[in-house]
């Protein structure tokens, strides 16, 4: 499933409220962007009972800085949302009551861009994450002259020279 949420082409947006241990931590890692409320926490507390948590530490490895993830892994201890927020775990910590509208509204946001540059970013994203330097720029050169070349960007590029609000290709 971390896997298939990172190859998905659309982006996918964990919505955190309560405690997110060990897989539901990983889950919360292998999401796109993740909103959480004020009074969520998180934590890989496997090494407390003698299991180091290493499937949730793929995703913590690639989401966050390491010395964050290492400390997650190596202690247990959970963090709260603002800690979470700090290191990068997440995009947005809300008020609980406002948790719900708060990822619906980044939903909507992201849902009324273009829907193959959508795609076309994500992927271009995480391929890019494990390559070398030159290799990645290879890649995302190559990715953004076939995306010059789409309906999306000729319909984005005029919209913005005529001054007016782009109509999206189907």
């Amino acid at each position: 499933m971390m896997q298939a949420i990172v190859t998905h082409p659309k982006p996918v947006i964990a919505e955190v409220q309560g405690m997110a241990t060990a897989a539901g931590c990983q889950l919360v890692a292998s999401c796109d962007l993740a909103v959480a409320s004020d009074t969520a926490r998180f934590a890989t507390p496997g090494v407390d009972i003698g299991l180091f948590c290493s499937t949730p530490m793929v995703a913590l490895s690639r989401a966050m800085p390491r010395k964050a993830a290492m400390e997650m892994l190596l202690t247990g201890r959970p963090i709260d949302a603002p800690g979470a927020l700090r290191i990068g775990l997440v995009n947005r910590v809300t008020p609980a009551d406002r948790l719900t509208a708060e990822c619906q509204a980044l939903a909507e946001q992201i849902a009324s861009k273009p829907r193959h540059t959508l795609k076309t970013g994500k992927q271009a994203f995480y391929r890019q994450l494990e390559m070398p330097l030159a290799e990645a720029y290879d890649l995302v050169g190559k990715v953004m002259t076939e995306n010059m070349l789409h309906a999306e960007a000729e319909e984005g590029i005029g919209a913005f020279l005529d001054k007016r609000k782009p109509d999206w290709p189907l």
